[in-house]
């Protein structure tokens, strides 16, 4: 079975982010790259449309507290969606904000140069997820969920 380049997984927040993520900074349109003779001459900047889903691209950086690589524990990423996403979680320090992602997609790529190439993925997501409030994590849910389960006499 062949998968085409550029296929785009879906894939669960709580497998692809153990730890969750961190926003850092703010939701911003990803425009397409103007050039200076563009930009002298006075031509619009053009948000990017996604060729897939057909809608508007904003992007965002963020922290991967379960990365153990400094260098590739943050990066941007791609939201689509017509309207800009508003993160629905207040910040914890001034410009950073835990968040989780829905409708979460992650596309294969190879990042790094020369020699020192490695296995990376472009994550898209759709919008933000309330984040469930007093620290309940992924291992909270999971407890939460066994005390509910019945049990054999």
């Amino acid at each position: 079975m062949a998968i085409a380049k550029g296929h785009r997984f879906e894939i669960d927040f709580d497998a692809a982010f153990p730890l969750g993520l961190v926003m850092v900074g703010e939701v911003a349109p990803d425009n397409e790259y103007q050039s200076r003779e563009d930009r002298s001459a006075g031509r619009p900047v053009r948000q990017r449309v996604d060729e897939v889903t057909g809608k508007r691209q904003w992007k965002v950086t963020v922290t991967d507290p379960s990365e153990t690589n400094s260098k590739r524990a943050s990066y941007d990423v791609t939201f689509l969606a017509d309207v800009q996403p508003v993160p629905t979680t207040s910040e914890v320090l001034p410009g950073m904000r835990p968040i989780e992602l829905e409708g979460l997609t992650a596309e294969p790529k190879v990042a790094g140069q020369g020699e020192f190439k490695y296995q990376s993925y472009l994550f898209r997501a759709t919008g933000f997820k309330a984040v469930a409030s007093g620290g309940a994590s992924k291992s909270g849910r999971a407890s939460n969920a066994a005390e509910s389960t019945p049990k054999a006499a």
